[in-house]
């Protein structure tokens, strides 16, 4: 979607809130289109650049002053966009490496780990943001900001830096040709402590996700 699109003409493309609109909006976009599949092998690095760019915008959201709506309640955005055949999607692509186990707070003392999904993680944070968008090309720019910086810390932040971690995760694997311990048997409503990851951890080579993710392996 162009700029002429998205934004009215009067504003200037150097307001904050142009800025972050085009960078949620490219994210939108982009992760919308590796869901498409037309280019499996390059799932995982397309991912890790269109999250880390969109935590940049989230890291502006969180370095600002606190956004204060316009209105005392919401204004209805209308029903919400499915985000299940995109998730499904990226399920499918992800596969073997979708479920991994994240510490959701790391200041929480002797927290073990959990299982998540990749495909799921990215499905939320697609959903938070588009809620924001439906208030920004309404003309409700201040709702919108505000949505997007309480969901920043409500949300969608941390749950796509847990993401970013993962991809980051199986690429290192791959690059550097160790080996990737497969969470094998584990579902996302399973906690884990060291020991049960341990035990529930199957091998699956570096080389085996390396080949259909089309990353070249170090020798």
């Amino acid at each position: 979607m162009s700029d002429a699109t998205l934004h009215a003409t009067a504003q200037n493309p150097d307001d904050f809130a142009v800025q972050i609109a085009d960078q949620v909006e490219s994210f939108l976009v982009a992760v919308t289109e590796v869901a498409k599949g037309d280019e499996p092998g390059s799932t995982v690095p397309f991912l890790l650049l269109e999250v880390s760019q969109l935590l940049l915008a989230g890291g502006r959201l969180g370095a600002h002053e606190d956004f204060v709506p316009d209105e005392r309640y919401e204004p209805d955005p209308g029903p919400e966009i499915d985000a299940d055949g995109l998730r499904e999607n990226l399920a499918r692509l992800l596969d073997p490496v979708d479920v991994y186990s994240e510490v959701f707070d790391p200041y929480a003392p002797r927290t073990a780990p959990v299982a998540a999904r990749i495909s799921d993680d990215l499905a939320d944070v697609i959903t938070d943001l588009r809620h924001g968008m439906v208030h920004y090309r309404a003309g409700r720019i201040a709702e919108a900001m505000w949505w997007w910086q309480f969901s920043y810390f409500s949300n969608w932040g941390p749950t796509a830096s847990a993401v970013l971690r993962a991809l980051q995760s199986v690429l290192i694997h791959v690059r550097l040709n160790q080996p990737l311990e497969e969470l094998d048997g584990l579902d996302t409503d399973q906690d884990l402590g060291d020991e049960a990851l341990e035990l529930e951890a199957g091998r699956v080579m570096a080389e085996e996700i390396g080949t259909p993710l089309g990353i070249r392996q170090v020798r």
